[in-house]
């Protein structure tokens, strides 16, 4: 192990914490973070990135809604929709992930992860309202496995969406809200190399 491994493991030790902490208070959060994190690092893959930067998409979606732990967990697991004032309360996990994660020192983006990967390529997203480029590979990778497993996933509130529609409804948004080529490559690996995500407790 090198000296820089050896700097790390204490970050690492940390975000492994941090999403055990993210399970014992919702558990669905954890589930969905990990099932974002392994389609990211498999949408990653296929896009040609190196295995270091998919490890890193993995990780970066295993914590990317690390700012829920701070919300009112009434808000988080209310039975109906919310009011506008609840959903700006919701809106701040992007800028409070950041806040948690900004000191630990890994060689991956995920401060900048937590705080774009709800930003949208025609600057329609939040918290900054940045667009196109501006956002990161790596968020824009997040912000497509987040949405395909977001309107997947059951809720108390809502039933998921069939996978096909789901995957159509990313493809609408593709080029506006979401990036062209992430969303190709994403439906691609659904349709036609079968990708599943990993198996597990929905909460």
């Amino acid at each position: 192990m090198t000296n820089s491994e050896h700097l790390m493991l204490p970050a690492v030790e940390a975000l492994s914490a941090l999403s055990r902490m993210s399970d014992l208070r919702d558990p669905y959060l954890a589930w969905h973070e990990n099932r974002v994190g392994h389609l990211a690092a498999a949408i990653g893959r296929n896009m040609g990135l190196d295995e270091e930067r998919c490890q890193g998409l993995s990780i970066c979606g295993n914590v990317h809604d690390i700012g829920k732990i701070a919300l009112p967990f009434e808000i988080l697991a209310k039975p109906g929709k919310l009011t506008s004032h609840e959903f700006g309360i919701v809106k701040t996990h992007a800028s409070l992930g950041g806040e948690i994660l900004r000191n630990l020192d890994v060689p991956w983006p995920i401060v900048t992860v937590c705080l774009q990967h709800h930003e949208r390529i025609d600057g329609s997203g939040y918290p900054l309202g940045i667009k196109g480029d501006a956002i990161i590979l790596e968020a824009r990778i997040i912000a497509v496995a987040d949405t395909v497993d977001a309107m997947t996933s059951h809720r108390p509130y809502r039933a998921g969406l069939a996978l096909d529609r789901a995957l159509a409804e990313v493809t609408a948004r593709a080029g506006t809200q979401l990036d062209e080529a992430v969303v190709d490559v994403c439906v691609r690996l659904f349709r036609e190399q079968h990708y599943t995500f990993p198996q597990g407790n929905s909460g």
